[in-house]
């Protein structure tokens, strides 16, 4: 048996090691002492009119866009808390990201396709196949600094498809360079990739393998390649974000935060069976805004979003 204060020095050793413990003072901070919320803060219900909503993304001004996937709609919340639909008929749009000139870019999942959506609804496609075969299904995208597009394609049978199996074998993740015809496949070996997005400076991607409980950490090459692929952590995710902190945040559950190193900072409970993606919107970027099921939330944020 190890005497009692030994045996105090070497599990504080040990835990030291391991992140839970602070090495200065000794001590195991309390569960969550890391909070990213405002004090207090809970999530809001802006609505529940919906079927199931998807793909929120954010404008230069802050105001947030998101989809009614089995109602074929995209809806708008603007800063000024003012709910309005944006558009009709859009392809199934799925997962969604604005680029530089405003539009947005959509996974739309009706014909499998990519689109650019105008401010004024313009739709051009972008990307309608890959090596003359049907997409499984785009599902979420991040935009680079450079305007090249990675998406993820995972397969989940549509009741508005005409067909009954995937054309292409595998689950993928793909990079659709900006001036590009095709996409490239950068990662061939996940279960069922699903959330995506990458770092402001364009130099690491997350992906979320959803059907492996995994969520993977790459680095970016300058040809859009990806290499170094490690776990992040040991849970997947329908949708993700990042806060200025580079923080992770990923959704299903309620939305459970990360820090950069992979430290589980906080859970936040949603009162909805299932949250599919987040992002940051308003004036200042800093009300988490929680696409989840039949509803919509938004909650106040001690820290911000990033571009």
């Amino acid at each position: 048996m190890i005497p009692s204060n030994k045996a105090g020095l070497l599990l504080t050793a040990l835990l030291a090691l391991s992140g839970t413990v602070s090495a200065s003072s000794g001590k195991t901070p309390p569960a969550d002492s890391v909070k990213v919320t405002a004090p207090g803060a809970t999530p809001r219900q802006i609505s529940s009119q919906f079927k199931f909503t998807e793909g929120p993304a954010v404008d230069k001004k802050g105001n947030v866009f998101f989809t009614d996937q089995p109602n074929d709609k995209i809806w708008k919340y603007d800063t000024d808390g003012n709910l309005s639909l944006f558009m009709d008929k859009t392809g199934r749009s799925n997962g969604l990201y604005f680029d530089k000139k405003g539009n947005i870019i959509s996974c739309a999942d009706e014909k499998d396709e990519l689109w650019s959506i105008s401010p004024k609804k313009k739709v051009t496609v972008l990307l309608s196949g890959f090596e003359g075969h049907r997409l499984n299904g785009p599902n979420d995208l991040w935009i680079d600094p450079k305007g090249g597009i990675y998406f993820t394609d995972p397969y989940y049978q549509r009741d508005y498809w005409d067909r009954k199996k995937p054309d292409i074998e595998g689950q993928k993740v793909y990079y659709f360079g900006k001036g590009k015809k095709e996409a490239v496949v950068v990662d061939g070996d996940l279960m069922q990739p699903n959330g995506i997005v990458g770092t402001p400076d364009g130099k690491n991607l997350y992906v979320a393998d959803i059907r492996a409980n995994k969520t993977y950490k790459y680095d970016i090459q300058p040809d859009g390649s990806l290499t170094n692929r490690r776990l992040f952590v040991e849970q997947g995710s329908d949708g993700m974000t990042l806060d200025n902190q580079g923080n992770l945040y990923l959704s299903g559950r309620g939305v459970t935060v990360y820090s950069p190193g992979g430290q589980k900072l906080q859970v936040i409970p949603v009162p909805s069976r299932w949250v599919g993606n987040i992002c940051f919107g308003g004036k200042d970027r800093d009300q988490l805004f929680i696409t989840a099921s039949e509803s919509v939330y938004t909650l106040q944020m001690q820290v911000k979003g990033v571009e």
